[in-house]
């Protein structure tokens, strides 16, 4: 994560600070979440049941629930079955392209033609 850039429109130095995180429930340590409390970054990542239960069996030293938004949730599925639809391009899941430039026109193509439906 520290290498994320993001350019600005108006030009300017990149950011380096997403705004908001979605993981699956693999990436629920409390070492991660730390992370992204630190660098002030909202998160959406459930807790697994085994964490759950064993914050529970500690009471009241086991801490507060991770907080956890289900409807954001929800939309890092659509997000995954996008993204697996444009690996069915063959071009786009074995990139054959070397250029950035190049790829990036492939993936626009495959989501066009997912897009108009054909």
């Amino acid at each position: 994560m520290e290498r994320i850039r993001v350019s600005r429109l108006g030009g300017g130095r990149p950011r380096t600070r997403l705004d908001h995180l979605g993981g699956d429930r693999a990436y629920s340590s409390r070492r991660n979440r730390r992370y992204l409390r630190r660098r002030q970054i909202k998160h959406t990542i459930p807790e697994p049941k085994n964490q759950w239960a064993n914050r529970q069996r500690r009471g009241s030293r086991g801490g507060r629930p991770a907080g956890f938004d289900k409807t954001i949730y929800k939309r890092r599925n659509e997000v995954e079955r996008t993204i697996n639809a444009l690996k069915n391009f063959r071009s786009v899941a074995t990139r054959f392209d070397k250029r950035a430039y190049i790829f990036h026109g492939t993936v626009t193509v495959a989501a066009m033609r997912l897009w108009l439906g054909s």
